[in-house]
């Protein structure tokens, strides 16, 4: 059996009339920049997240970066970041003029550790960003208690959490601002490239709204930073497509995951946690190991796609090189990323399909018991 790490193909042969409909009318309408689509798609995922407004760009990065902007955070400040993460919830700090400080996350979670963020926390800090990683919501009381308690902003990096609840909320509505990808394999992912920045603050929204159009509250008139991070009308047609079936999409994922850990129960991996009050979408599946690379490679020899979201963390990543990081500063962040490995995830996964892959993991550690792997 071949288990891809995700089937995109599967998910739009399904779709394929709806999507070819809502492609054929912006083509006859032939309006791709901020067409009508867009408006109505901003409304719509808006109302899914439960704000009162949505205001699409052309990334994930965009909409975090924009939004920091929109909320006055630039040079001279900082902004508090996990160390373990994708490379935009940083980039995004320093795109906008601001300093990263990272902080370890939890090791169960990956998320932000809120008991090491008050350490961090300067007369220059601006603002918390925590990231809802793999699909988990972060711990949003206790960051937003801290952020009380010393004045700062709250903005979500749910770019991996579209559709997660936390006590009741949708991810994207806990805070001053929150940024979501559409990157293809998202939960709701485009057919391209594609970010939305949500908030309650009209003043927030129509800030993002001129800065992502080069800076135009009105045509040629450029008050603002002058950005070209408009969201695709074709791209704004097909997310409102998929859109419709993105809460069936998630129960589906959450089927999936809990087979998988019903299944691994007992060995020797961990496998992901729910925290009280948040709801997991798993975007991804990710299991830790100490022998992660020997078991995706294995996975790999029995046509199972295996992935490793994140390898090198933020502090070690190049692009951060003379800032003063060192390995060994954020030590759990660097067993993670030593440690973790995202088995295939995707609602069209079926269950012979996980049982499968979960058959292979078990027999990966039975043979290295054996010393015959």
């Amino acid at each position: 059996m071949r288990v891809p790490f995700v089937d995109l193909p599967a998910q739009h042969r399904a779709l394929q009339q709806e999507l070819n409909e809502a492609i054929a009318r912006v083509m006859e309408r032939s309006d791709f920049a901020l067409g009508k689509d867009v408006a109505a798609f901003e409304e719509e995922f808006a109302a899914f997240c439960g704000v009162r407004y949505a205001v699409g760009t052309d990334s994930g990065l965009a909409a975090l970066e924009l939004s920091l902007r929109a909320l006055g955070i630039g040079p001279g400040d900082e902004v508090i970041v996990p160390a373990h993460t994708f490379m935009a919830s940083a980039a995004a700090v320093t795109f906008a003029g601001a300093c990263p400080v990272l902080v370890d996350v939890d090791e169960r979670t990956y998320n932000l550790d809120p008991a090491r963020v008050e350490a961090a926390i300067t007369s220059r800090t601006r603002a918390i960003l925590p990231v809802h990683l793999y699909g988990l919501p972060a711990d949003m009381d206790a960051v937003l208690a801290l952020a009380k308690r010393h004045g700062l902003l709250v903005v979500e990096d749910a770019c991996q959490a579209h559709g997660a609840f936390y006590k009741g909320k949708r991810a994207g509505s806990l805070s001053h601002a929150a940024a979501f990808s559409f990157y293809p394999t998202k939960n709701l992912g485009a057919c391209g490239d594609g970010g939305i920045m949500v908030t309650d603050d009209a003043a927030v929204a129509e800030q993002v709204r001129a800065m992502r159009n080069c800076g135009q509250r009105e045509k040629y008139i450029h008050e603002l930073p002058p950005f070209n991070h408009r969201l695709d009308t074709l791209q704004a047609a097909i997310l409102r497509v998929k859109l419709r079936y993105l809460d069936g999409w998630i129960e589906a994922r959450r089927r999936n995951a809990a087979l998988y850990t019903d299944l691994l129960a007992g060995g020797e991996i961990v496998t992901p946690m729910e925290t009280p009050g948040a709801t997991h979408v798993y975007h991804l599946y990710v299991i830790g190991t100490p022998n992660r690379d020997a078991l995706q490679a294995y996975l790999r020899e029995q046509g199972i796609g295996a992935a490793v979201h994140y390898p090198v963390p933020i502090h070690l990543q190049p692009f951060y090189a003379g800032n003063g990081s060192r390995p060994g500063q954020f030590p759990v962040t660097e067993r993670v990323c030593d440690q973790v490995l995202s088995l295939p995830m995707f609602p069209e996964l079926t269950a012979g399909q996980v049982e499968y892959v979960v058959t292979q993991v078990h027999r990966f550690f039975d043979w290295e018991h054996s010393g015959t792997a």
